[in-house]
C-alpha cells in the first residue's frame, strides 16, 4: 500500500466519527467553514462575478470529498437525454490530468491528457466532452465547437459558483455526510444541510440550492432518491471481446481498482461468485504508471479492473487479450428520480426537435 493510499485510508476512517484525529483537525475545519461562507457571500453580493451560458447548465456533484458515484450518474443522464432527442454536452475539470488548459476529449486521446472519467464519458456516450481548469472555458469552447448542443452537464462543480447553473444534483454514497464536519476534520466540502441560500435565480449572482438528491450506494444514508448498481454480466477485453463473468468462476483472479471505494468493487466481484486471489486498491484517479497488476499477469493470473481504470490500462497493454478485463457497472436511478429530473428540465427547455 502506497503512502498516499495509507493517508487517504486514515482520513476516511477518521471522518466516520468524531474521534481524536477528527477533533484535532476541528479548528482547521472552522477556518474552512468561514472561507466557504465568505466566498458564497462575495458571489451573492456581486463582488465575485459569475457567468451564464446560453443553454441550461446542470451540475452533478457532491458535498463530500472523494467520489460518490457522480460519473455513473452523468453517463446515465447523458444516455437518457440522448434517447429523448436532446443534444447534451459534458464539461469537467479532468482531475489528475497533465496540464490545465482547455481541451476537447476525443475517443483515442490518452487519459493522462484529459482525465479518466471524461474519457470514459466520451467513449461510452459519444457526446462532446471538454475539460478545462475553469469550467467556464470548457463550456464556451464546447458550445463554439458543437453549436447543436442544447444543454450542458457539468461533472462535479457544486462549489464552482463562477459558472451559473439551472439545476444542482447532489450525489451521496453509503458514507452520507460522515461525522458531519467540514474538511479536514470531516468529509464535507460545505455545510450540510445547506445553509440559507438565494431562493430565486433572477439575480445574476444568485447561488442556487440543491434541487435533486440521489443516493448511489447500496443503502441510503438519509432521505432522498435511490439508485441500483450492479456489475454487468459480461467483462470486456481490450479488443471489445465479451467474457461472461460466470465463466470466470473457480479461477484465481486479481482485481485492481483506482476509484474512491475500491473495496466496493471487490465486494461486488465476490458477490458474483468470483475468487479473488489478490486485491490491489489504488488511490482514486491513480495514473497506474507502475500498476502491480501486470506483474501478476506473468504468473498466469487473469486481472479484472473497473471501466475507469481500463481507459488507462487498455492503452498501456493493447495486446493483453483476455488476460486483462474491464467489468462495467450498470447504474440505474429509480424511476421517480428520472421523472423529477424530466419535470425540472422540461420547465427549462422547449421540447426537442423531431428527427427528420
Amino acid at each position: 500500500m502506497t503512502l498516499k493510499t495509507t493517508l487517504q485510508t486514515t482520513l476516511q476512517s477518521a471522518w466516520t466519527r468524531r474521534g481524536p484525529l477528527a477533533c484535532l483537525l476541528w479548528p482547521l475545519a472552522q477556518l474552512h467553514a468561514g472561507a466557504v461562507v465568505l466566498r458564497r457571500w462575495l458571489y451573492q453580493q456581486g463582488m465575485l462575478t459569475s457567468w451564464r451560458a446560453d443553454v441550461p447548465v446542470i451540475v452533478i456533484g457532491n458535498v463530500v470529498a472523494g467520489g460518490a458515484g457522480k460519473t455513473p450518474l452523468v453517463l446515465a443522464l447523458v444516455q437518457h437525454l440522448q434517447a429523448a432527442g436532446r443534444h447534451p454536452g459534458v464539461v469537467s475539470r479532468g482531475y489528475g490530468r497533465q496540464g490545465d488548459g482547455c481541451l476537447e476529449v476525443l475517443p483515442l486521446l490518452p487519459a493522462s491528457l484529459c482525465g479518466d472519467e471524461p474519457l470514459l464519458i466520451r467513449q461510452r456516450t459519444g457526446a462532446p466532452v471538454f475539460v478545462a481548469r475553469r469550467r467556464i472555458d470548457a463550456v464556451r469552447a464546447l458550445l463554439a465547437a458543437h453549436p447543436q448542443t442544447d444543454l450542458i452537464l457539468c461533472d462535479d462543480g457544486l462549489q464552482h459558483h463562477a459558472l451559473q447553473r439551472d439545476l444542482n444534483i447532489a450525489v451521496f454514497d453509503e458514507r452520507g455526510v460522515g461525522n458531519g464536519w467540514l474538511l479536514p476534520a470531516g468529509p464535507l466540502r460545505e455545510p450540510w444541510p445547506p445553509i440559507a441560500r438565494a431562493k430565486h435565480r433572477s439575480g445574476p449572482q444568485a447561488v442556487a440550492p440543491i434541487d435533486l438528491l440521489l443516493h448511489t450506494g447500496q443503502t441510503a444514508a438519509f432521505a432522498g432518491f435511490q439508485s441500483r448498481r450492479a456489475l454487468a454480466d459480461n467483462a470486456i477485453a481490450a479488443d471489445g471481446t465479451l467474457v461472461p463473468l460466470d465463466s470466470l468462476k473457480g479461477e484465481a483472479l486479481t482485481a485492481l481498482a483506482a476509484i474512491a471505494s475500491p473495496e466496493a468493487f471487490f465486494s461486488m466481484l465476490r458477490q458474483r461468485g468470483l475468487t479473488l486471489a489478490r486485491c490491489i486498491p489504488m488511490p482514486d484517479h491513480d495514473k497506474l504508471d507502475a500498476a502491480p497488476l501486470w506483474e501478476l499477469g506473468q504468473q498466469g493470473l487473469r486481472a479484472l479492473c473497473t471501466e475507469k481504470d481500463a481507459v488507462k490500462l487498455f492503452a498501456r497493454y493493447p495486446d493483453a487479450g483476455q488476460q486483462l478485463l474491464a467489468v462495467p457497472l450498470e447504474f440505474k436511478p429509480e424511476s421517480g428520480f428520472m421523472q423529477a429530473f424530466d419535470a425540472r428540465l422540461n420547465a427549462l427547455m422547449t421540447p426537442p426537435a423531431e428527427a427528420t
